[in-house]
């Protein structure tokens, strides 16, 4: 399997996750909210909305429009940080996060 038919199944995948625990909105944060200068948009969401509204969103557009992909993705160690003590059982979403970091 290529790696942007892997990245865009780790997608599928982590899309699947979050609905699955219960974190897959189905409205998107005020527009406002993707005004933020902050990493991972920490002040405007919560990390469960960033990877729904701005990671997964971005890297699908990256892969459909055939962009070159980033040198690196790193955002493994974040999400392990922005969704422990959740009582949601986010083990199945870091492992994705790790998995889809791997590929780069």
């Amino acid at each position: 399997m290529s790696q942007r038919a892997q990245l865009s199944s780790l997608l599928d995948d982590l899309q699947t996750e979050l609905d699955q625990q219960g974190l897959w909105a189905t409205q998107p944060p005020a527009p406002s909210a993707f005004d933020s200068g902050t990493p991972f948009f920490a002040d405007t969401m919560n990390f469960s909305e960033w990877l729904q509204w701005v990671f997964i969103a971005r890297f699908r557009a990256i892969l459909e429009a055939d962009h070159p992909l980033p040198g690196q993705c790193d955002i493994a160690p974040m999400a392990e940080e922005a969704l422990k003590g959740m009582e949601q059982d986010v083990t199945g979403i870091i492992s994705l996060i790790k998995q889809f970091d791997d590929q780069f």
